[in-house]
Order: C-alpha cells, then structure tokens, then sequence
C-alpha cells in the first residue's frame, strides 16, 4: 500500500456486524469525510484548552497539531492510527517557563522536550522497550501524571476565585453533561461545559469582544521564535516521561482494539511525537501527544482507518487559518476558565490513580508507599528550591524522588531481602 491509497472496505457503504475498518481501508470518501470531521470534533476541546489556559495562540496550536498528526502518520506508516493533540502535561511548565522568563523560553522548553522524546523514541526503536519498563513503572508513572495536575490546584483556585459565578455554572454544566449523556457528548463534557459557561458569561456581560471584532476571518497563524534557557528547559524533563508513557499506552490500546501487533511501531510513535512536539515549540505551539479522546471515537465507530485522520489533520490546518476563530477562544472568561480547571486538573489528578490501579500497585509495599506519599506532598505543596539561576520547581523534584528514589529504595530492598528480585 502507498502512503495515500486505502483498500475500499467492502462496497465503502457499511460495515457488516462483527466487521471493522482497518488501518489500510476506507469507506466511501464522503463516510470518510465524516468520520476524520468526528476526530476533529473529538480533539478540540482538549486541544483547545492548553492554549486558552497557558496564553498560546489557539490557532496557532491548531496548525502544528494538524501538521503533527500527519507527520506521525507518515512516520508509522499509516499502521498506528492516531491525533496528536495538546497535551495537558505542558501546563505547568509552561505557566512556570511564562512566570520566570516569558512565553520564547517557555517554547524553547517545548522544543527541547519534543527532541528528547525523538532521541528516546530512537532508541527505543533500537533496543527495545523493556528499560523504559523497568525505569518507569506503574507506581512511578501514577504519581507524576497525579503530581502534574494536582500541582495546578492553585491556578484554579485563583481563575475560580476572579469569576465564581461563570465559574459554578461552568462546573455544573461539565458535571451533569457528565452524568447525563452517554457515547460522544459524555466524552467532550469538559469542553461542552465550556461552552455553556462562555455563553453564560457573555449574557452577563464578562466576555471581553474587542479583539473579537478586530481579528481577520482568515490570515496565516503567529508564529514565534523560541530562546532556550537551562533555567526554563529543566521545567519540562519531567512532561518527557509523561509523554512516554502516554504514547505506550496509545499505541498498545491501538494494537489491541485492531488485533494488529504494533510492537515494532512503539519507537517511531515515540519518534514522531518528538518531532511533532519540536516542530511546536520551533513555531510557538504546544507540545502534543496522541490523544485517548479519538480512541474512543474509534472503538465506537469500529472504523480505524488513518485516511479519516488524514482528513482530520488537513481539516485542523485550514481551521487554523481563521485568527477571528482564535479571538474567539482566547476572550473566554477567566472565570469559565477556572470552573473548567477545576475538573480538568482533577480528573488530570484521577488519571495518575487509574494507572496504579491498572498496574496493580502494591501499597503494603513500603517502598512504593514511601515513594507515592512523599513525591505527592513534594509536587502538590510545589515545594521548590533554587541554586543559582536554576529553580527546581515541586514537579521537577517530585519527579526526582520518585525516578531516582524508587529505584535506590527498590535496590536496598532487594539486597536486605525484603523485596523480590
């Protein structure tokens, strides 16, 4: 098969009980269509909300995350369906980045990051995945992802705090949409719940328009030059384990939802997630990672087609070209915006406890008792210290106790007998 050609599934009208799209097979381009206009749909509240939270241009994100995704599906050749969208592990870091030297040196973190994770995907392409198994297990990996959005509680607090009212009805609006829809709705509830909070502030008058009205319909994105700062960049090494594990996690629901073996794709998904992330940071986007949200549009539509991503990733560029579009977003009203934090980040936080639960994390264990407990209070208290130029914020260091000090503990117990090898 050719990068651009699928086989048509059946007569491209239908899919037979039992029967799913593969990765190379179509339906009629029209049901294609459609179906890459679902992932759109699927990825842009969350693709939507880094941007809008960390102050980078909506549009601009929405360029390099369509130009990422058809870059990734170049790179694993059309064999791993996927949307790289935002990812909510850039918030912090980049709030930090933007606090102690502005939004380039934020971007120079992002850049950094994304060439890492290009480095790491390499060699995992060559060695294997198996240290990264070693190095991160689930006790780890939760309590990073836990840290990462637990750590932004303040920020919250303080949007909520600046509109209550836009802030409640936004919250309340996330959680009953929650409660009381099922299938595609349920899964966008943040972002509908967003919405609802916006029009609520715009009747009462808290939704600023000025840049409304002045943004052109259709123009290219800003584009901005990153500076690099090791001050800034250590902020970020913690986001690469995170985006580790997440395009691993990806890639193996993909595997099992397509009866395909994707092991061999496990490095360049990782390698062009960094490039993608890169090419964001180079730009003035934000750095991606494959997003769950378009996973759910796949196992409920049973079609894994990567011609409806290609569709999906030109349809975010062309949306791209609208700055009256992007105004839009970025006059949402703080408050709105701190109602919607509030769940996000929680459920961010949630997130974290879901992989201990799914790797079966053993807390009669003292050391991984000892290693979750004190890398929580460390990350979510943001306790920071500073060296110089060098500041190392709770998240950095929380992802320092609990890399390095599982691995000494782990060791120690394993000598002394107290743990099995």
């Amino acid at each position: 098969m050719s990068l651009l050609s699928w086989k048509l599934h059946g007569t491209g009208t239908s899919i037979a009980p039992g029967e799913v799209v593969s990765t190379d097979e179509r339906l009629s381009w029209p049901r294609t269509i459609g179906f890459g206009l679902q992932h759109i749909a699927a990825m842009f509240g969350a693709t939507f909300l880094v941007p809008i939270i960390t102050g980078l241009p909506p549009t601009t994100t929405l360029f390099f995350s369509g130009i990422g995704t058809m870059l990734f599906l170049i790179i694993t050749q059309n064999r791993v369906p996927s949307y790289l969208g935002s990812s909510f592990a850039f918030l912090a870091p980049i709030a930090a980045a933007v606090a102690k030297g502005g939004m380039a040196q934020a971007l120079g973190g992002v850049m950094v990051t994304g060439i890492i994770l290009a480095l790491i995907g390499l060699i995992v392409r060559a060695a294997g995945i198996s240290w990264i198994n070693y190095l991160l297990p689930p006790v780890v990996t939760g309590t990073i992802v836990m840290v990462i959005g637990l750590n932004l509680s303040g920020a919250a607090k303080a949007n909520f705090a600046k509109g209550p009212l836009d802030a409640i009805v936004t919250l309340a609006a996330v959680a009953l949409i929650a409660a009381f829809s099922r299938g595609f709705i349920g899964r966008i509830s943040i972002f509908a719940g967003l919405v609802i909070g916006y029009v609520f502030a715009l009747i009462r008058g808290d939704v600023v328009t000025t840049g409304i009205h002045a943004a052109k319909w259709v123009a290219f994105p800003h584009f901005t030059t990153p500076s690099f700062k090791i001050s800034a960049i250590v902020l970020f090494l913690p986001v690469v384990l995170v985006l580790i594990a997440e395009n691993v996690g990806h890639v193996k629901a993909v595997a099992a939802m397509t009866g395909k073996n994707l092991d061999d794709q496990m490095g360049m998904a990782l390698f062009a997630d960094g490039v993608a992330t890169t090419l964001a940071g180079a730009g003035g986007g934000s750095g991606t990672t494959t997003y769950a949200e378009n996973i759910g549009v796949m196992a409920a539509t049973r079609v894994y087609s990567t011609a409806a991503y290609w569709i999906a990733g030109l349809g975010a560029v062309l949306l791209s070209l609208s700055p009256k579009f992007g105004a839009v977003l970025l006059a949402t009203p703080v408050g709105a915006l701190g109602g919607v934090e509030v769940a996000l980040f929680g459920m961010i936080g949630v997130l974290g406890a879901r992989i201990w639960i799914e790797g079966k994390v053993n807390f009669a264990d003292s050391t991984n008792l000892i290693i979750a407990a004190s890398s929580l209070v460390i990350g979510i208290s943001d306790m920071a210290w500073t060296k110089g130029q060098y500041t190392f914020t709770g998240i950095v260091n929380a992802t320092l106790v609990a890399v390095i000090g599982y691995q000494v503990l782990s060791m120690i117990a394993k000598a002394r007998g107290n743990r099995a090898a």
